[in-house]
């Protein structure tokens, strides 16, 4: 095999032994935080192997320590049926094993080849590299259906297809085990199903594959056996034929999950929410939306869908007052409320409107504030007068926000930094939710939250709805959206390509449009492929 790796003294496999990977006993602790313990797994040469777990259940921090990128503090790593030290991830790429991250480790003003040789260069002149590297990824593409333009910069690339660089790059340092951490989060039904053939090729070629996913559907679809943990234990695992969503979400949370979402139908009132024809460019000066116009009445949901990148963003920030649309108008309530100034946020808050931000940390929290100061966040003229602020209410508020959103740990005095993903995500739902606003726009809800906190919210969504508000949802998830809206528009490349009824809408035309093909180009795009 001409990769870089050939000249690496990779241990045979242990003849006795059809197990790629086994760990014995780990443990790892930060500080009194026991992140794993007492962890067994025995992943078997050749096959989809998915590790399922809660936000904080140690799912990453156990690939951590098999990639090297964390040191166990006890315990035994065996690759191949032979005992190995991983030190860093070097050793992990002589062993065999590579990882695909959830956020992608490229060069955005690189080529494809110059990302995939750096740092597996093999010496200071580069040409004979990037020939090598240039028949090698060929060989690839070819074998594994893994096309991509080698010559072309990465940042213009699509997600999907830098998501084969990854790949690409793993499999050209010699790769035999892969392990892939949310790897469907940024992509189009299409592009996933895709990343699914590559995956089944792979394992039919030999390789091992190690799939970290909270999607239950794509357990279900791609993996031969699936590992559950929870609260950094190693719960049970399972042959994938031989169990079931429910199952897996019970065995996750430790009770009984509803993995759909109840609600009656509809009864749509009047239009509290009127955005039409907004323009708005991004910090560069780029048209991100190109003459959007959309309608939410009260009492009902209206999905957003697409894949990241094509100006929900900045629909958002603009629907929020935080950036000013070039053209177009905003009416919340009947109220005209286009201008952005430096009062917007409280203007839009005095309208009736709340928002739930897309990243909670960069725009949704302080996160060196006390949980009940960020509780009250945006709101805090509501808690004393002039200069003084009423303490006393404020962490009543906040108190009552933790018992109804189950926010863990239940302590208001905790700086919000030391409290999970997940549950940051609640604070920020709980402050905007509880205000009874009449229009609620809403970020990627359940981002980052494990499955019982997405139950949860749903559940607080959809009460909304039925009070007679009017929910603006943008998510990227697109069974979240199906399962929570009342109708569904798609957003590419800043415009709206399309409408659908989540009751008939088919996910394969629910791909097409998020790729950018409206209905009436189906079959000419199709035709064109052939």
């Amino acid at each position: 095999m001409d990769t870089h790796t050939e000249n690496v003294q990779r241990p045979a496999p242990a003849a006795e032994t059809s197990l790629a990977i086994e760990l014995k006993k780990i443990n790892k602790s930060f500080g009194p935080v026991h992140a794993n313990r007492d962890i067994d797994l025995a992943v078997t040469r050749g096959t989809v192997h998915g590790i399922v777990g809660e936000n904080g259940a140690g799912k990453s921090t156990l690939m951590s320590i098999l990639y090297g990128f964390y040191h166990a503090d006890s315990g035994e790593i065996v690759v191949n049926g032979r005992p190995v030290i991983i030190h860093n991830s070097s050793d992990a790429l002589a062993l065999g094993i590579g990882m695909v991250h959830q956020h992608f480790m490229l060069v955005d003003n690189f080529t494809v080849i110059e990302n995939v040789i750096l740092g597996a260069e093999d010496s200071a002149l580069l040409r004979p590299s990037v020939e090598k590297a240039r028949r090698e990824l060929q060989r690839l593409a070819d074998d594994y259906g893994l096309n991509v333009p080698v010559d072309a910069l990465v940042q213009d690339l699509s997600v999907g297809q830098q998501q084969r660089v990854e790949i690409l790059k793993a499999l050209y340092r010699g790769a035999d085990i892969l392990i892939l951490d949310e790897p469907t989060g940024v992509l189009t039904p299409a592009e996933a199903d895709h990343l699914f053939k590559v995956l089944k090729t792979l394992r039919d070629e030999g390789k091992t594959i190690i799939l970290i996913t909270h999607k239950l559907r794509e357990i279900m679809a791609i993996t031969d056996t699936v590992s559950v943990m929870r609260q950094g234990q190693m719960v049970e695992s399972l042959v994938t034929s031989e169990t079931n969503p429910e199952q897996l979400a019970e065995l996750m949370v430790g009770r009984r999950v509803l993995l759909r979402v109840h609600k009656e139908e509809a009864r749509p009132g009047d239009v509290l929410l009127d955005v039409n024809d907004l323009v708005v460019t991004d910090d560069a000066g780029t048209e991100r939306l190109k003459g959007v116009s959309l309608k939410v009445r009260a009492g009902e949901i209206l999905g957003v869908a697409g894949v990241a990148g094509n100006g929900q963003s900045e629909l958002l920030e603009c629907l929020a007052g935080m950036r000013a649309a070039r053209s177009g108008t905003i009416s919340v309530n009947g109220h005209d409320v286009t201008a952005v100034n430096e009062d917007s946020a409280a203007m839009l808050r005095r309208n009736g409107l709340a928002h739930v931000p897309e990243d909670r940390i960069r725009m949704g929290l302080v996160t060196n504030f006390f949980e009940w100061e960020n509780a009250i966040l945006g709101y805090h003229e509501n808690y004393g007068n002039g200069l003084m602020l009423d303490v006393k209410a404020a962490r009543a508020e906040a108190q009552r926000h933790i018992e109804k959103f189950d926010i863990r740990p239940a302590n208001a005095d905790l700086k919000t930094a030391n409290f999970s993903g997940g549950n940051q995500q609640k604070i920020v739902l709980a402050r905007e939710m509880e205000r009874d606003p009449d229009v609620l726009i809403v970020g990627q809800p359940t981002r980052g939250v494990d499955i019982g906190a997405i139950e949860f919210i749903h559940n607080q969504i959809i009460k909304m709805r039925d009070a007679g508000k009017a929910i603006l949802l943008v998510s990227v998830e697109l069974d979240e959206i199906r399962s929570l809206s009342d109708r569904i528009v798609v957003l590419f490349d800043g415009q709206i390509v399309g409408e659908a009824d989540p009751a008939t809408a088919d996910e394969g035309a629910l791909g097409l449009l998020m790729a950018g093909v409206r209905a009436g180009e189906k079959a000419n795009s199709t035709e064109s492929s052939q």
